[in-house]
């Protein structure tokens, strides 16, 4: 079982990939260039942010740390100056973190409170759930499970058009099932950059005949894609049992009781703005971070309304309101998200970076969006969300293969 972390305290893991992320990391806590040249090569093994700490706090946690061998970056100017707010660090082992919090347990000053927040991110990066639930079913997250791509749209930016048809949709969905996939994710709204909205009744339109056809004909798992709670209403009805919101909950303040009410599963999703304006949007001054707090506040938004943390899972939203370097950046980083502890999603098939990465048009990112999908499980990813099913899933598969011997 997964633990829920405190709001007490801003703490979230860190997944140091390269140097640079080590440099930019250390710069945000606003180190100086001797304490980035001694502690960034330090980084690879774990690492917490700790936000908003007072003076006293960041003092005992540094001199702590350090104690135990391992290290606690911060301004040491902030500190001399007594100035509260600080923001921290920890760089250590994970035998060291837990003996850290053992130590902050004795202590006063919250610290209590800080150690228990600790324990539960350490608990979260080291446990990945073992299941999945929706509404019908629960789904084992023993091997990475393949969620196909059905657009059922006239311009979805890979195969718009294609099966708008709900024939065409259906005979689709079938061919992926045949395939492996796990999850048939529907939808009627495209979420391309750029993309304007659809009206709610044209969505159902599109989305309903197809559902009530493939309701009962297929053994795998149906997701709807949609923000509206009416679409999704409707989308259970007919034999959905998945909602996969790219807002998170945050756009249709009607869908998290939807979800509870139906014990529907549901996928977070984060993004800024909607699919039409969101383009314009792609300046982050802490991604990760700014990305896990909106992932943070989703959670907690369902857990609200009576969601069950069971059927929770979350998506960074790679492509939604992020250029290409921070899309790359997202996937190279994508364990912090263990900090929640709930299921990964990972949606990158054909997306627009790898064109921009690879020079490659959309019909051409197979072989770059294999490479997203091995990179994405072996860094914590346990649903991938793909158009080509049947060779994704080998990727898939295989990759597990090697991470487990």
């Amino acid at each position: 079982m997964s633990i829920t972390p405190s709001s007490r305290f801003s703490a979230r893991l860190l997944a140091i990939a390269t140097p640079a992320d080590a440099g930019r990391e250390l710069n945000r806590v606003r180190v100086d260039a001797a304490g980035i040249a001694r502690m960034a090569s330090r980084m690879f093994t774990r690492c917490v942010h700790l936000s908003e700490l007072r003076c006293h706090q960041a003092k005992i946690l540094k001199r702590e740390m350090l104690l135990l061998g391992g290290e606690a970056a911060m301004a040491s100017s902030t500190v001399a100056d007594g100035i509260d707010g600080i923001n921290l660090i920890l760089i250590g082992t994970d035998e060291q973190l837990q003996q850290l919090c053992s130590k902050l347990m004795q202590q006063s000053f919250e610290l209590p409170a800080l150690a228990a927040e600790l324990e539960v991110l350490l608990a979260n990066a080291s446990v990945s759930p073992k299941s999945w639930k929706t509404a019908r079913r629960e789904l084992a997250l023993t091997r990475p499970l393949i969620m196909g791509i059905l657009n059922v749209t006239p311009n979805s930016f890979s195969d718009g058009n294609r099966f708008f048809d709900p024939g065409h949709a259906i005979d689709r969905a079938l061919e992926m099932v045949e395939q492996g996939a796990d999850i048939i994710d529907i939808g009627g709204e495209s979420t391309r950059p750029g993309a304007e909205p659809v009206e709610t009744a044209e969505e159902l339109r599109r989305v309903i005949p197809v559902l009530k056809e493939l309701d009962g004909k297929i053994a795998c798992a149906i997701s709807i894609d949609t923000w509206k709670s009416r679409v999704a209403r409707e989308a259970l009805a007919a034999g959905a049992e998945i909602i996969n919101d790219i807002s998170g909950f945050t756009f249709d303040g009607e869908m998290a009781a939807l979800a509870a009410s139906t014990g529907a599963g549901a996928v977070l999703m984060h993004t800024r703005g909607t699919p039409d304006v969101m383009h314009k949007d792609t300046r982050y001054d802490d991604l990760l971070g700014e990305i896990t707090n909106g992932l943070k506040s989703s959670v907690q938004l369902a857990e609200t309304a009576g969601v069950e943390r069971s059927r929770l899972a979350v998506d960074p939203g790679i492509g939604f309101a992020k250029d290409a370097a921070a899309n790359l950046e997202v996937l190279r980083r994508l364990r912090e998200f263990q900090c929640l502890g709930l299921p990964i999603l990972s949606g990158t098939s054909r997306k627009s970076f790898i064109g921009t990465t690879l020079g490659r048009d959309t019909g051409d990112r197979s072989y770059g969006t294999a490479a997203t999908v091995a990179l994405a499980i072996a860094n914590g990813a346990a649903i991938l969300r793909v158009h080509d099913v049947r060779e994704m899933k080998d990727v898939a598969d295989m990759t597990h293969a090697i991470l487990n011997g």
